[in-house]
């Protein structure tokens, strides 16, 4: 057979002009085997367009390619790919034209990510997940408002744990600060030295379930509670747990103080209420001070009067300061 007519066949977007010459029996016969029929030679006297039988889609292959080899129909591949997305449920927008492995998908969230195929193949098989590097850095942003920082960047010495922050209601120094210590609150800012014995901080009440199928209340003092409750006092994230109260302190050191003198009158108090260590350290990271659920009620009344009278003592500081301001407005000449 020999091709002779100057036609244009259009092929995967691009136009190709059909060339002269024989198309060989033993290609044909070669595309017959391998799924394929010989349309037209075309862009040059080595390449082939190859119309595929189980899709009908037309491709250019080198006809040693067909003979040798089995050509792979890219619009049943590209199907296989789009298919695949979806079951990873992500949307296949194109391959990645930089590198072979990779395509861009569009992820649930709305924003365009790139991917390595045999990546989404695993998230199809609910292996892995994707990340979205928007909606992550975004989350890392407000991380990071949260505590009264801003983030700024990644670490310029490359450690993927760490970013760069900046003390936005501070003195606002810029710092290098580990990822879990910013979502926590665990660090000390290098300018103004603001720490947990000097910062703010909270007395808290929570409450935990057992593997006896009891439950149990744990007081404390942090400053970012729910951050403890979410993030470190847990062994198993599924384990049900609650916040009950948290009560503003003056300062870290201050909470200590107070906590431990709660402890002390709960011991004294109530002996007997003490949660032996053997029924959660498999279940919390904490040795000691775990009441039964029976003294929930006792522990929130005294948190209560606890939180009144550090409420008076905030007002009290607030006269006195005014009436310092208003003393040194007088002695000024």
């Amino acid at each position: 057979m020999t091709q002779t007519n100057k036609t244009v066949l259009q092929i995967r977007g691009e136009n190709h002009i059909v060339q002269p010459g024989q198309i060989h029996k033993r290609w044909s016969d070669a595309a017959e085997s391998k799924g394929y029929r010989v349309v037209a030679r075309v862009r040059d006297k080595n390449s082939l367009a190859l119309e595929c039988k189980t899709c009908g889609g037309l491709h250019v292959s080198r006809y040693y390619v067909l003979l040798n080899f089995q050509p792979g129909c890219p619009h049943c591949i590209e199907a296989r790919w789009r298919e695949t997305a979806k079951d990873a449920g992500v949307e296949f927008l194109r391959r990645d034209p930089k590198h072979r492995h990779y395509a861009f998908y569009r992820a649930e969230c709305g924003h365009e990510i790139r991917r390595q195929f045999t990546f989404i193949e695993r998230m199809a098989r609910a292996e892995v997940e994707a990340r979205c590097e928007i909606c992550h850095h975004a989350r890392e942003q407000e991380e990071a408002i949260q505590k009264g920082w801003e983030l700024i960047g990644r670490d310029p010495k490359g450690d993927a744990q760490c970013r760069i922050y900046r003390h936005a209601e501070g003195c606002g120094t810029e710092a290098r600060i580990f990822r879990n210590n910013m979502q926590t609150g665990r660090f000390t800012c290098p300018g103004c030295g603001e720490n947990w014995s000097t910062g703010p901080s909270y007395l808290y009440a929570m409450k935990f379930a057992l593997e006896t199928g009891t439950e149990a209340v744990k007081v404390g003092f942090s400053r970012n509670p729910e951050s403890r409750l979410k993030y470190q006092l847990h062994r198993n994230p599924d384990l049900p747990r609650e916040l009950l109260l948290k009560v503003p302190m003056r300062s870290g050191r201050h909470a200590q103080r107070v906590e431990k003198r709660l402890h002390k009158w709960l011991a004294t108090e109530f002996p007997d209420d003490l949660v032996p260590p053997e029924e959660f350290t498999d279940l919390l990271k904490v040795k000691s001070e775990l009441y039964r659920a029976g003294l929930e009620a006792t522990i929130l009344r005294q948190m209560h009067r606890l939180q009144r009278k550090e409420r008076r003592a905030a007002e009290r500081s607030r006269i006195r300061s005014r009436s310092r301001s208003k003393r040194m407005r007088r002695a000024r000449p």
